[in-house]
C-alpha cells in the first residue's frame, strides 16, 4: 500500500514537472518570436528613416536671419499681410497721380485714412499704389462698349436690347429638331438679345441669322482687317448654342449681358486699349484714373486681371523707432573685465 501511494505521487511529480517544461517551453518560443518581430519592425523603421525618395525630394529650407539688415523690409512685408488693404470706389475718387513708371504703370497715392476726399490736397495720401495702364483703360473700353451696346426697345416701353446688325446673306446654322422647336418657342426674346431667327425644315432642320449682335460684326471687321478668316458663324453658333442651354435648364433665355456678348466686348475693349510701352503725359493719366474711377467695377481689367496694386504704405515707411543707445557703464565693465582676465 505504501510502495503504491508513493509510485502514484512519483507519477504525479513527473507528470507536473512536464507541464511545467512545456509551458516553459512556448512561454520561451512565444518571446522569441514576438523578440524577432520587434527586430523586423525596428530595422523596417530604420530602413525607412535612412532611404531618401529620389522622386520626390523635398527642396532644401531657406532661414531667414532677422536680425540681418533685411529685417526691415520683412518687417514691410509681415505688416502688409497682417493688414490687408481693402480697396472702394471712394478711394480711387481721391487718388492723385504723380507719374508714370516705366511706361507700364501709374504711380498713384491714394488717402485710406478717414478724411473727406475733398478736403485732401494732390499731396494728401499714404498709400502707394501703381496703376496698370492697360488694364484700367481696357476696364474703362469695356464699360463704354458695354452702355454703348443697348438701345431702348420701341416694342417694350422702358426695355432695352441689344443693339443689332444685319448679316447678308444670313448665316445657316444646323441644329437639331429639338433645338429648332426650343429656339421656335422663345423667338420675341432672342429678339432683344440681337437676334432675328428664320427656320427652314427643308431637309436637315437649318436656323437662318439674318441679325446678330452689333459688336458681332465689329469684331469680324477686326479680323477681316488685319487678313484673318472669317470668325462670325462660331461665333453665332456658340451664342444660340448658350441660349439653347439656358432653354434646357431654366426655360428662358439670358435676361442679363449674355456671357458670347460679354467675351467680344472684353476682345474688343482689350486690343483697343493703351498697351505697354505707351508713354502717358500726366494729363493723360490723370485722365485715366479720373475715368476708372466712374466705372462700376475699377479694380480689375475686362478679363478679371487686377488693375491696381499697393505697393507700400508711406506712414509705416515714416514711423521709424530711435535706436537704442549703447550702454557705456556695461561696456566700462566689460573692458575692465577684459583688462584684468584676458590675458589668463
Amino acid at each position: 500500500m505504501y510502495k503504491q501511494s508513493l509510485l502514484e505521487l512519483t507519477c504525479l511529480v513527473k507528470v507536473e514537472d512536464f507541464e511545467a517544461s512545456k509551458l516553459l517551453k512556448i512561454q520561451t518560443e512565444t518571446a522569441h518570436v514576438g523578440r524577432d518581430d520587434i527586430q523586423d519592425s525596428n530595422s523596417l523603421s530604420s530602413l525607412y528613416s535612412e532611404w531618401t525618395n529620389p522622386v520626390f525630394a523635398r527642396p532644401p529650407m531657406v532661414g531667414v536671419d532677422i536680425s540681418s539688415v533685411q529685417a526691415e523690409g520683412l518687417a514691410v512685408k509681415i505688416h502688409n499681410i497682417l493688414f490687408p488693404y481693402r480697396f472702394s470706389k471712394d478711394m480711387i475718387h481721391s487718388m492723385k497721380v504723380i507719374h508714370q513708371v516705366d511706361k507700364k504703370f501709374l504711380a498713384c497715392l491714394i488717402n485710406t485714412q478717414d478724411q473727406d476726399p475733398a478736403a485732401c490736397s494732390e499731396t494728401d495720401g499714404n498709400l502707394l499704389v501703381l496703376v496698370d495702364q492697360h488694364a484700367a483703360h481696357e476696364r474703362v473700353r469695356l464699360e463704354n462698349l458695354v452702355a454703348d451696346s443697348y438701345e431702348d426697345d420701341p416694342g417694350a416701353p422702358g426695355e432695352r436690347r441689344l443693339c443689332s446688325s444685319t448679316v447678308a446673306p444670313p448665316l445657316e446654322v444646323s441644329v437639331t429638331e429639338e433645338e429648332l422647336r426650343l429656339l421656335r418657342s422663345c423667338r420675341p426674346s432672342l429678339r432683344g438679345l440681337g437676334l432675328e431667327l428664320q427656320f427652314s425644315q427643308i431637309g436637315d432642320p437649318q436656323v437662318l441669322v439674318g441679325k446678330v449682335p452689333m459688336c458681332f460684326t465689329e469684331k469680324e471687321s477686326n479680323e477681316l482687317r488685319r487678313g484673318r478668316r472669317s470668325i462670325i458663324k462660331p461665333i453665332v453658333e456658340e451664342y444660340l448654342q448658350e441660349q439653347i442651354e439656358l432653354l434646357r435648364s431654366t426655360g428662358r433665355v439670358r435676361g442679363t449681358l449674355p456671357l458670347t456678348v460679354l467675351k467680344v466686348l472684353a476682345s474688343l475693349a482689350c486690343h483697343g486699349a493703351i498697351k505697354f510701352n505707351d508713354p502717358l503725359s500726366k494729363e493723360e493719366c490723370c485722365s485715366l484714373v479720373g475715368a476708372l474711377s466712374s466705372c462700376q467695377l475699377p479694380f480689375q481689367c475686362a478679363h478679371g486681371r487686377p488693375s491696381i496694386a499697393p505697393l507700400v504704405d508711406v506712414l509705416h515707411l515714416n514711423d521709424q523707432e530711435e535706436p537704442p543707445r549703447p550702454n557705456l557703464r556695461k561696456l566700462r565693465r566689460m573692458y575692465k573685465a577684459w583688462e584684468l582676465y584676458g590675458n589668463d
